[in-house]
């Protein structure tokens, strides 16, 4: 089983940039999105296409136009699909998506970033703090779960091309990679690192600067597995050289 997740920064611009032909290509079972940016009712020719992949598609757009906005595609139809986490203010920015199997449960899931300003720094640290509950929660009814998306933070130094000079920027803030350690320890698995531990694997580059072809970037796309699906995970690649976005593919191979 192959599933991608993807921060695509717009489905409607992705798909201009032959988004839909890799994706054919990639032959993944399932892809969580993240800033789809779009309301299904304004993409007619978009979900055309996915549903002939033979994606059955769901969608959690935000209230407000053109930002945020995650979705699950599937060619395994779920038993269940939760739209949102209850939260009021997290399900207007649609933040949370999940779809559940027959023997487990993946999430797509898109963190705020607090890299505007430090209102937004704040609600990410309120984002933080409910999602530990929350999941804590869900864990006991569904142990089996995979929370793939854009967590908007980098773990540790070897995941952002100069942690020195970052030291104090959102994203990479004490804060934050300590919250993540702390999410790790508390029953995931980070399942790139499970199987690679080399530095300059990156997911998101700036457009300034030709960031992305100096390769100065940051692993801020993770597909986190809890403990009890580590027999299965097979394989995790971040993909590069997919270019649809700023932020790159990553790929999780599993039984």
């Amino acid at each position: 089983m192959k599933i991608i997740s993807y921060n695509v920064n717009g489905i409607r611009a992705a798909s201009t940039k032959n988004f839909f032909g890799w994706l054919q290509a990639t032959d993944a079972d399932m892809v969580c999105l993240q800033e789809v940016k779009a309301l299904p009712s304004q993409i007619p020719e978009i979900i055309a296409l996915i549903e002939q992949l033979g994606y059955h598609h769901y969608w959690f757009p935000a209230e407000k136009k053109g930002y945020s906005g995650v979705a699950i595609l599937s060619k395994i139809k779920p038993n269940l699909v939760e739209f949102g986490c209850g939260e009021e203010w997290i399900d207007k920015e649609g933040r949370i998506l999940r779809a559940d199997f027959d023997d487990f449960s993946l999430m797509s899931l898109y963190m705020p970033s607090g890299s505007s300003g430090d209102e937004r720094q704040v609600k990410k640290y309120e984002f933080m703090r409910f999602f530990d509950v929350y999941i804590g929660e869900l864990r006991k009814e569904i142990p089996h779960l995979i929370v793939s998306g854009d967590y908007n933070i980098c773990h540790t130094a070897i995941d952002i091309h100069n942690p020195k000079s970052n030291a104090n920027s959102s994203g990479f803030l004490p804060e934050e990679r300590e919250w993540m350690q702390l999410f790790l320890d508390n029953g995931f698995i980070d399942t790139f690192r499970h199987f690679n531990k080399d530095p300059h694997h990156y997911t998101w580059w700036s457009y300034r600067a030709g960031s992305r072809g100096k390769n100065l970037g940051w692993r801020i796309d993770y597909h986190l597995a809890t403990r009890p699906m580590e027999s299965r995970l097979k394989n995790v690649r971040i993909l590069p050289d997919a270019i649809h976005s700023d932020h790159c593919p990553v790929l999780l191979e599993m039984e």
